[in-house]
């Protein structure tokens, strides 16, 4: 009998292969490294609480102030050492006054923030203002990320702190050690087969699956309707969809999320696209009136961050904004120096169809959700509506005409109610489906 080398070969590498696995699946516990702590008042803050200081801040002082950046006024972190208690309650109190006596520290700030007066606040004791300091001058917490990781994103861990990637990987070998295994006892078994003069069945021919379909003619032709009827309904879907573009989502170059301001913060749309009320074009508002807000609004909140957008992200967009306006934030002036924004249009009706928006907008009374969707809940603006021909005569025939308060439908309001016998009109009934209302 012929000696067989490596006998133990297979029992080698399961053991191996085992020994690997519980190597990387041996969870670690360990714990975080300690952060410094925010809490511990300095000597300028003794005395205060910074929970309270928190909601006097946001209150009173944020619209002009940053703990850790200068705005329309210095960065409060560090005041408290900088400058003497007594003066600080002075200057909160009434910086004019001490503007107006000389001093010298008042007038130096004066002057370097532009002139630009602070207001008082003589309704604060000296006990908020040192709750106010107490929240200023908390150290600045260290950001979630490790340090050298480019993710904005924290990444999340199991409570065995195993990592996802670790299981998919040992799993993945388990598996190929079975492949392995498997080869070699089917290998095996042929061998055996053959040294003990067994024979393997072979198998059958079989009739190859396209001679046996082309064979049967009556399979064929109802094939052959079948591929003419699904061409014909695809080819008629495809050019039905030419043109029309429901769902387009392009990447503006500065990302500007509805979600936060229509929705969070509830900011009307003709805020912005005021030019919706009295022209055919809603418009594209320029940049003054981003900075009308965003002069003051450096960064965003921490809350403001998702899965999919950091606090990181949306920092660096309104950096794009900074420089394509030409906004120093350190300096709190315009530096003259502006770029183009090269905004991508989203909805676009053919050259040869009229819409005008003050028609819906201010004499209709149609919301902006009608026709654009809920755009309050778009983190990215998308075209929410086909705005096909059909599209349009639909809401027409649906539609009833507004003339609460509008005299200029009172007359034919009246008359075409009569004509009708209805005590509401839609659009249609009012000529909304004339070719001359929408092709010129």
């Amino acid at each position: 009998m012929k000696q067989v080398k490596h006998r133990n070969s297979a029992s080698k590498i399961l053991i191996i292969g085992t020994v690997f696995l519980f190597t990387f699946f041996n969870p670690v516990f360990g714990q975080e490294e300690a952060v410094a702590d925010s809490a511990v008042a300095t000597e300028a803050s003794a005395g205060g609480d910074a929970a309270k200081g928190k909601a006097l801040f946001n209150s009173l002082c944020a619209a002009c102030h940053k703990r850790y950046k200068k705005m329309t006024g210095p960065a409060l972190f560090g005041v408290a050492d900088k400058y003497e208690r007594e003066w600080i309650y002075s200057w909160v109190k009434n910086s004019a006054a001490m503007i107006a006596s000389g001093d010298a520290q008042a007038v130096a700030i004066y002057e370097e923030y532009n002139k630009t007066a602070m207001n008082a606040f003589p309704q604060l004791t000296n006990g908020d203002i040192d709750n106010i300091l107490a929240y200023v001058m908390e150290p600045k917490a260290a950001p979630a990320v490790a340090a050298g990781s480019g993710s904005t994103v924290a990444p999340t861990s199991s409570d065995s702190g195993v990592s996802t990637d670790i299981i998919l990987a040992g799993l993945a070998l388990v598996f190929l050690m079975l492949v392995v295994i498997l080869f070699l006892v089917n290998n095996t078994l042929k061998r055996f087969a053959e040294a003990s003069n067994i024979e393997l069945p072979e198998p059958e021919a079989r009739t190859p699956i396209w001679k046996a379909f082309v064979q049967n003619q009556f399979l064929v032709l109802v094939t052959a309707i079948f591929l003419l009827l699904a061409s014909g309904y695809f080819v008629y879907g495809y050019f039905m969809q030419v043109g029309v573009d429901q769902g387009y989502q392009p990447i503006q170059p500065i990302h500007y999320s509805h979600k936060i301001h229509a929705g969070d913060n509830q900011i009307e749309c003709k805020y912005c696209h005021s030019s919706a009320r009295v022209s055919k074009h809603s418009g594209i508002p320029s940049l003054n009136v981003c900075m009308n807000c965003h002069k003051s609004i450096g960064e965003v909140a921490e809350t403001t961050a998702t899965e999919d957008y950091s606090k990181e992200f949306y920092d660096g967009e309104i950096q794009k904004l900074y420089k394509a306006v030409g906004w120093d934030a350190d300096a709190q002036k315009y530096t003259g120096e502006t770029e183009p924004v090269k905004w991508v249009r989203i909805h676009n009706l053919p050259d040869f169809a009229y819409f005008n928006h003050s028609q819906h907008v201010s004499v209709a009374g149609v919301e902006c959700q009608k026709c654009h969707g809920p755009v309050e809940e778009m983190e990215i603006m998308y075209q929410h509506a086909p705005l096909t021909m059909g599209w349009c005569i639909n809401c027409h025939r649906e539609t009833n005409v507004k003339v609460a308060d509008n005299k200029y439908y009172e007359k034919i309001h009246s008359e075409l109610s009569k004509k009708y016998g209805v005590d509401k009109l839609t659009a249609a009934q009012m000529g909304g489906l004339e070719c001359g209302k929408c092709h010129y």
